[in-house]
């Protein structure tokens, strides 16, 4: 197998994972910030659980990762990731979501997770 090549099943199961629209839109977000859950839970108007959920799911494939400061725990995207390559290069024919984050901080909600 060349090298940087991933197999048909792995590359059928990041797909599929991608192929959710509150994931998708959750790592074309943390492409270019880092969030934690109850960000998501604002963003996406769903149940701590649900993001909780979702987020795992990622995290499971290695897409996203997790960093813990203090009692919050955040999440960004998994650059090292075996998939980076193939997500940065889906996430690059998406239209930035960074207004999700601008609307959360002019209504008061984006929380600093600190």
């Amino acid at each position: 197998m060349q090298e940087n090549m991933i197999e048909i099943e792995k590359m059928a199961m990041i797909l599929k994972l991608l192929g959710d629209k509150t994931r998708l839109t959750m790592v074309k977000i943390l492409d270019s910030h880092d969030c934690c859950v109850c960000e998501f839970v604002e963003i996406f108007k769903i149940s701590q659980p649900a993001v909780s959920q979702h987020l795992r799911k990622l995290k499971d494939l290695g897409v996203v990762k997790e960093a813990r400061r203090g009692q919050w725990i955040i999440y960004s995207l998994h650059k090292g990731s075996e998939y980076y390559s193939v997500v940065k290069a889906l996430l690059e024919h998406l239209p930035s979501q960074d207004h999700k984050l601008h609307d959360l901080e002019k209504q008061g909600l984006r929380i600093s997770c600190d």
